[in-house]
């Protein structure tokens, strides 16, 4: 699929409600028509939904923003698909007004799964084989055949997670870790920094030709930035994304960070067989955390940003797990959106190195 960064945004809808939490954290931010033009659809919607918005309906159409907009002019309305956008966003608003109370479970995916031209009527038989039905591009996992009715507690799986990982004692004797490796997207390879500092402080620094480029959660919020540009602050959503990505001790803290967790149906991940976790909180992105159970390791991670169009997953495989003076952490993660895959290589890891907090604060002018 190709994908582009969108910078102006006309064919917006508003066919659902943010989180009444992340809608509170937004209430003195500017509105998608104060910033965009030709806004019709998703008035009185924050403007920085409306981005994630945009990714949502490119990844279900399989398209990019050229597909609706006139490159270079965004707000025009010369192509007929983003009329038809506009339409259709009315409609399943609608749908979800009339049929759902309101809520959000018709979407453009719904009926479109990668294509511009939804299909209405089901395939015929290509093969004497039985028919299988298909599964959905979003579904995480594979759901474990005769899970059986009886299985861990969710305190289970997290005492065994956390021994497998060496243990609450060995995990808090190490502060801070610094991290040396690279970023593989897109058939290149870049060299990256990855700091963390407990209990959540977090930067990653890409290496680039043209410069360095960060990616960062304070403490409190997250920023972005790269050499020679201001930073700017992180969306609610995307700070919280960022602030739970940068929990040092992510499995000692899982039950204070979701009080509403609950085990979810058992899936495969790569073959291996998972108990699963479906956390929720106000103010926080709803997660589901996959652990192996045979090693108890935590293998992937899912979790959800609500845009007015729908919810855009994020999915985090972790691998090579190793150990780092006394603790399990891995050295490979592989990220993945509906518009964007990379993976995180680690080579080598210094524990417990002096950081300075001001190594995660946002730069007041350009970053350097």
């Amino acid at each position: 699929m190709r994908t582009c960064r969108i910078i102006l945004v006309a064919a917006a809808a508003s066919v659902g409600l943010a989180p009444q939490s992340a809608r509170a954290q937004a209430a003195d931010a500017k509105t998608a028509e104060q910033v965009f033009k030709n806004i019709i659809q998703l008035k009185g919607t924050p403007a920085d939904q409306v981005q994630p918005a945009m990714q949502f309906i490119a990844a279900s159409l399989g398209m990019d923003c050229a597909f609706c907009h006139v490159q270079g002019k965004m707000e025009a309305d010369d192509k007929g698909a983003k009329r038809t956008a506009r339409e259709m966003m009315a409609m399943t608003a609608a749908i979800n007004t009339n049929s759902f109370r309101g809520q959000r479970q018709v979407t453009c995916y719904s009926c479109h799964r990668g294509s511009t031209r939804p299909v209405n009527m089901p395939p015929v038989l290509e093969s004497d084989a039985p028919a299988s039905s298909a599964t959905a591009a979003a579904a995480p996992g594979a759901p474990v055949a005769n899970p059986g009715a009886q299985g861990a507690t969710v305190d289970q799986i997290l005492e065994k997670y956390v021994a497998a990982i060496g243990g609450a004692d060995a995990m808090k004797k190490v502060t801070s870790r610094v991290m040396t490796g690279k970023i593989l997207a897109g058939g290149s390879e870049t060299p990256i920094d990855v700091i963390t500092k407990a209990p959540n402080m977090r930067v990653s620094i890409t290496h680039n030709a043209t410069g360095d480029s960060f990616t960062a959660f304070d403490g409190t919020a997250g920023w972005l930035g790269s050499t020679g540009h201001a930073a700017r602050e992180m969306s609610a959503a995307e700070s919280a994304a960022a602030g739970l990505d940068a929990e040092f001790y992510l499995g000692l803290r899982v039950k204070e960070l979701f009080p509403q967790l609950r085990r979810g149906r058992p899936e495969t991940v790569a073959g291996a067989e998972c108990e699963v976790l479906n956390g929720t909180a106000p103010g926080r992105p709803a997660v589901r955390l996959y652990f192996d159970k045979s090693s108890g390791l935590l293998v992937r991670m899912v979790r959800y940003a609500d845009t007015p169009m729908g919810r855009n997953p994020t999915q985090i495989d972790y691998a090579d797990y190793r150990d780092a003076d006394g603790v399990k952490i891995p050295f490979r993660w592989t990220l993945s959106r509906p518009n964007a895959r990379f993976t995180i290589q680690i080579a080598e890891v210094k524990s417990n190195a002096a950081v300075d907090d001001a190594r995660f604060a946002k730069p007041a002018g350009e970053v350097k």
